[in-house]
């Protein structure tokens, strides 16, 4: 029997399982790579990426997790503010400029004003409001984010506004793969939190790629991952946890004393079979939307408008918003290297117009999309290739912090971890992997402890020589 079972190989797993590596463990993966939805890949120097992209920085738990394991962070160098939008680049200058420099009627400049205001004070009390107090248990501090405006929807929050003015807020927020009708004002605020204060928790890239990181884990943890290992039932009994999957055509049952569901809610409530039915009934509750992503490696030599630019906001478009992958690399480059590693995000709306589209024709239109903001831009593609996540993220809705508790709540012998049960994504898979891993291990301890004693206390029978 082993000790402990890890079902799904993504950050969240990857995570419990890098606490967990000095036990017996077996981590199950469905797909034929790991990673989950953190996915980049080498190109020379530079790296494509379809995945998570931003991470916390010191003080945090991907901080500590990266430092373990050995991989180095870097903070952003470029701009994260800049946006497209009918059909004018803006580059420099602060947000709040923005309404007087985009091209919009003067009824959505005015609302911009407006609803601008009411968001940038909200941002300063989210700062406040998020922000961990010295010894605090990151679950309070959770707890507390999401409940900030957690009783209306962050169109409740601005009011109805003018299309120009709803269409520069709606890329920001739909990030979370909501709709600023559907999430939390809250969750929005976070969002321009984030945004407009980089150096403030998500903020670094990973040198090398976001792979890097998941890769070196999965390399180290070995034979213990296996991939194409489809997990069909999960099932707890009173001393151990039975966990049925297919892999290659071949049915296996392991056993083992815990289990991690680092799953999506949608999986872990399909395959855990005898869940407690509270905490089925929030699972059933979490609501994802889809990623659609895009990479793109091109050849130019010449010096190009987004060098400087992170990421720029992209209302109107396929993609809600354009990444700069080199921007590290260009960060420390004496002379500029030829080519450029670009990501498109498509999340929640975008995404859903794109899902069901072959992949082909999605790269036409984004990329009809890309020429027009970059003119000339597909004449220097040299690889393209587009990523599909169904469940893309899991959004903050009206109510979600009420389900919190019971979401967190260990089951018996099963555990979740996943980054659907906070608002920080790829620090709330993290966090959560490393907190199962915790309790595991100290349930462990225990019970090797309570064996030792055990065995300790059992007196030997003693036999002479002649056999008596």
């Amino acid at each position: 029997m082993k000790d402990v079972i890890i079902i799904g190989g993504g950050l969240a797993g990857l995570s419990a399982a890098w606490r967990l590596k000095h036990h017996d463990l077996l981590l199950l993966e469905s797909e034929e790579r790991i990673g989950g939805r953190v996915h980049s890949e080498r190109r020379g120097d530079y790296w494509l990426n379809w995945g998570g992209h931003l991470y916390a920085g010191p003080g945090s738990a991907t901080d500590e997790l990266l430092t373990s394991v050995g991989i180095t962070s870097s903070p952003v160098p470029g701009t994260l503010t800049a946006m497209s939008l009918n059909g004018k680049l803006l580059l420099k200058g602060g947000v709040e400029t923005y309404p007087f420099r985009a091209p919009m009627s003067w009824k959505s400049r005015f609302a911009l004003i407006r609803a601008g205001a009411k968001v940038r004070a909200a941002v300063i009390r989210y700062g406040q409001i998020a922000k961990r107090k010295p010894g605090e248990d990151y679950r309070v501090q959770q707890q507390r984010i999401l409940e900030f405006m957690d009783d209306r929807t962050f169109t409740d929050f601005t009011g109805e506004l003018p299309t120009d003015a709803d269409s520069i807020f709606r890329p920001t927020v739909s990030r979370s793969t909501g709709s600023p009708e559907t999430i939390t004002a809250g969750s929005g605020i976070g969002y321009f939190h984030t945004v407009w204060n980089k150096s403030d928790g998500l903020g670094r890239n990973i040198d090398g790629g976001p792979s890097t990181l998941t890769d070196t884990i999965a390399k180290e943890l070995g034979e213990s991952v296996q991939l194409n290992a489809k997990v069909i039932e999960v099932f707890q009994k009173k001393d151990s946890v039975e966990v049925k999957y297919t892999q290659n055509g071949v049915e296996y049952v392991e056993e083992a004393r815990y289990a991690v569901l680092a799953t999506p809610a949608t999986i872990t409530r399909k395959i855990a079979k005898n869940i407690d039915s509270e905490l089925g009934e929030a699972l059933d509750k979490v609501t994802y939307g889809p990623h659609v992503s895009a990479a793109f490696l091109t050849d130019e030599t010449e010096p190009q408008v987004w060098d400087n630019v992170y990421s720029f906001a992209t209302p109107k478009r396929a993609f809600d918003i354009i990444l700069n992958q080199t921007n590290l690399i260009r960060a420390r480059e004496t002379k500029r290297q030829p080519g450029s590693s670009i990501m498109t995000f498509s999340p929640g709306e975008s995404g859903s117009r794109l899902i069901d589209k072959p992949k082909e024709e999605i790269l036409d239109i984004i990329l009809r999309d890309l020429d027009d903001i970059f003119p000339g831009f597909s004449d220097h593609v040299v690889e393209a290739r587009v990523n599909k996540y169904p469940f893309g993220s899991a959004y903050i809705f009206p109510g979600r912090a009420e389900l919190q508790p019971m979401l967190t709540k260990p089951d018996g012998r099963l555990f979740l971890a996943g980054d659907y049960l906070g608002s920080t994504y790829t620090e709330t898979a993290i966090q959560s992997g490393f907190t199962a891993a915790q309790d595991i291990n100290s349930l462990l301890g225990s019970e090797i402890s309570q064996e030792l004693t055990t065995f300790s206390h059992v007196q030997p029978e003693v036999y002479m020589a002649d056999g008596s």
